[in-house]
């Protein structure tokens, strides 16, 4: 089999080549950005870091059958149930980042509950704005969704004084974890995190009508996919105060636009979907793909 890397940067140009093992398959590596058609001639499988893939572009090239995403959502980038109905199966990565994305959740969480980047800015700036913030020892932080990511969180809360609930589309269980209905999670959350992976059902999932059942003036935190929140209601409920601050790594559109109302309300925290980049998770989210290769390889 052919492999091929159709938009490499820098790191993993270089990360691959460092951590595969003997016996590994060859990896051809196309730096970013790669024609198309070029990217995906004559080779059995791709690596895929954010490069969109229309059904239609891998349909004309019949020798692909696999596409390895670097990460968890794929579906951002290309459809895999139109890709699996022309044979093209599309394998994804978990587990990869799940401390690395708990860490920056409770870093985002701290944030909007000091206002610490507020402050920074504001001195920066020659003043030397004081805020009083939310003591979150003892506070309720709700996880809506509990897979790896999820699980990290309540550790690192629970291990800081948080009372922790959390609500799953399946059942799960955690120590130290109080699964509740999501009525019961959006009432009595001081803080609200979202870990749901993006899929068709989960698309706006926390809607204008979920939002206002929120508990008034709660935190909002979200590392896990733009899109799985109503953007246009978030933001109206920031400028009402019923959201009293977001913390937010994902965006409908990436990049956020200069200009974008996010970027003018003071009370979120932004930051550029980079809750997943540490030299860990880098390395763990390569191995995978190489383990994924080697398994395709037999």
């Amino acid at each position: 089999m052919r492999f091929r890397v159709i938009d490499a940067d820098a790191d993993i140009a270089s990360g691959i080549p460092r951590l595969r093992r003997p016996g590994d398959p060859e990896v051809e590596i196309l730096m970013a950005p790669a024609a198309l058609a070029t990217a995906l001639a004559d080779v059995d499988a791709v690596i895929v870091d954010g490069t969109n893939l229309p059904t239609e572009a891998v349909a004309a090239h019949p020798r692909l059958r696999h596409i390895i995403f670097l990460g968890t959502g794929a579906r951002s980038y290309m459809d895999p149930d139109a890709l699996a109905a022309i044979g093209v199966s599309v394998h994804i990565i978990t587990g990869y980042g799940d401390t690395a994305v708990a860490e920056h959740t409770i870093a985002l969480m701290w944030d909007a509950a000091r206002k610490t980047a507020r402050m920074d800015g504001g001195i920066r700036a020659g003043g030397f704005p004081r805020f009083e913030g939310l003591q979150l020892t003892g506070r309720t932080l709700g996880l809506l969704g509990f897979g790896g990511i999820g699980r990290e969180v309540a550790r690192i809360a629970g291990g800081g004084g948080m009372r922790v609930l959390a609500w799953n589309r399946t059942p799960r269980a955690a120590q130290g974890v109080e699964f509740v209905d999501l009525d019961t999670l959006l009432a009595e959350s001081h803080v609200l995190s979202l870990h749901l992976l993006l899929t068709e059902q989960t698309r706006g999932f926390l809607s204008a009508e979920r939002i206002a059942r929120m508990r008034p003036g709660a935190i909002l935190v979200n590392t896990a996919r733009g899109a799985v929140v109503d953007e246009a209601a978030m933001i109206a409920a920031l400028r009402s105060g019923h959201i009293g601050h977001a913390g937010l790594d994902v965006f409908d559109i990436e990049p956020l636009p200069a200009g974008h109302p996010l970027t003018l309300l003071p009370n979120t925290t932004l930051t550029g979907h980079s809750a997943f980049k540490t030299a860990e998770a880098a390395d763990n989210l390569l191995l995978g793909a190489l383990d994924h290769a080697r398994r395709l390889l037999g």
